[in-house]
């Protein structure tokens, strides 16, 4: 393996509200500044309820992390579910206003470019989120204009491909007509949340598309901070580090344990970048 280019910490599905555990948090803010992150990604669900005093404690939490740039998306909870008329007139103002003002924001990095994408639906498709065509056109322009040897990667709370486990969550509506026009982008990897439970592996493992030896490898947080973990991750928090280098990108999968009182390495997951990049793994751990 090569030298490392750059280490994100991908956060997700915080949870502000009920659901939050004090503990867990407190936990993160205390192993964060050792991992040594160049840049962090929170993929959604800041709030339970898109309240404004959710928003204000997510944004004392995230301020608390490391200063080293930032990339965060919204999520469904984000979005009002009950105040309705808040949800067809202005569904994210609150998270705008505390969290960040661009929903779809970019961020550039020496050797990686990141696209957010809101995929929130408020008014159509709350629960399983969408990407649209217009998403998608403007995330192939961003990427046409990068820099060659950047490592490309695409954010969005919903998952693309759903998990291979019991649960068989449905992936959002045309994820595979946005995967296909990733694949002709030469995406590198998917990172998201929602699912509430880590699912490292590849797109390769549920559509083929029209190039089969091209995959992109797809990185879900579990909750990060609540209580609201599924799955084999029920009542458990998890987050990833992601270790970019020029021949390979590292998912390291963290958990977290009460007896030790913080948050341990539990998997690791080694993907190849090539000609024919992305099609295997190597898992550890």
């Amino acid at each position: 393996m090569t030298e490392r280019l750059h280490r994100i910490l991908h956060l997700s599905d915080l949870h502000f509200g009920p659901p939050y555990s004090q503990v867990v948090g407190e936990a993160v803010l205390a192993i964060a500044p050792k991992l040594g992150a160049d840049a962090i990604v929170v993929s959604g669900d800041f709030t339970q309820r898109a309240k404004r005093e959710q928003f204000q404690a997510a944004r004392e939490f995230v301020d608390q992390l490391p200063d080293v740039p930032r990339l965060y998306i919204p999520g469904n909870h984000d979005v009002p579910l009950y105040r309705v008329k808040e949800r067809w007139r202005d569904p994210l103002g609150l998270y705008k206003e505390h969290i960040c003002p661009d929903l779809n924001p970019v961020l550039s990095l020496k050797h990686a470019l990141l696209v957010g994408l809101d995929s929130t639906a408020p008014h159509r498709a709350i629960s399983n989120g969408r990407i649209h065509q217009w998403q998608i056109d403007a995330t192939r322009k961003i990427f046409a204009e990068a820099p060659p040897n950047v490592a490309k990667i695409v954010v969005a709370h919903h998952h693309f491909v759903p998990a291979p486990d019991y649960l068989k969550d449905s992936a959002m509506p045309q994820a595979k007509r946005a995967i296909a026009a990733f694949v002709e982008d030469d995406v590198d990897m998917i990172m998201g949340g929602h699912l509430h439970r880590a699912y490292i592996g590849n797109t390769l493992d549920v559509y083929p598309g029209a190039h089969p030896e091209r995959g992109i490898v797809v990185v879900q947080s579990g909750t990060s901070t609540s209580r609201r973990g599924r799955g084999r991750e029920r009542e458990k928090n998890t987050f990833n580090v992601i270790d970019l280098a020029a021949d390979s990108m590292t998912i390291t999968h963290y958990m977290y344990f009460q007896a030790e009182a913080t948050f341990v390495p539990f998997s690791q997951h080694v993907f190849p970048v090539g000609t024919h990049r992305l099609a295997i793994g190597v898992e550890g751990g």
